[in-house]
């Protein structure tokens, strides 16, 4: 697959069912649990409407019609501060050791500091180790509980990161 022809893009309508359809292809492949997960938020139908407000961004990568994955950020829910979380960050296989990863983060971590936010917090799975070796490439660093209350009880990986 060309690089060339993919895209990392703000989220449309358009995009509402495809990244969907995306993210739980990628939770099903690695095995996450369905619950307590991303799999069953109710935001993951509609995207688009969820992070079509202040201080919340969605970038997909796009390769024409298709979307391949994402990743967001989002003031961190139920949490008082100004901290905001990195979220929903998933690749289908066809995008992944390329180096969309680390543009992905560049570009969501550049929105948060343009945001205001001072730090920036993420929950992950054990055994995303590829995932985990980007996030500490990029400073996040291992706390020992969940900050906030996102909802996603089976994440048992979290990280934060100074902006």
């Amino acid at each position: 697959m060309s690089k060339d022809t993919i895209v990392i893009r703000e989220i449309t309508s358009e995009d509402n069912s495809k990244i969907a359809k995306a993210i739980r292809a990628v939770l099903i492949e690695y095995g996450v649990p369905k619950v307590g997960t991303a799999y069953e938020d109710k935001a993951l139908d509609c995207m688009f409407e969820t992070y079509d407000k202040p201080n919340k961004c969605y970038y997909v990568i796009a390769k024409g019609d298709e979307i391949l994955g994402g990743a967001g950020i989002s003031p961190l829910d139920n949490y008082e501060g100004n901290i905001c979380e990195l979220q929903k960050m998933y690749f289908m296989s066809e995008v992944r050791g390329i180096g969309f990863g680390s543009q992905m983060m560049q570009k969501c971590l550049e929105f948060a500091k343009v945001s205001g936010f001072d730090q920036c917090y993420l929950e992950t799975m054990p055994y995303m180790d590829d995932a985990r070796k980007l996030y500490r490439k990029v400073g996040f660093k291992g706390i020992d509980a969940p900050m906030g209350n996102t909802g996603h009880y089976s994440c048992t990986v979290w990280m934060l990161k100074d902006l």
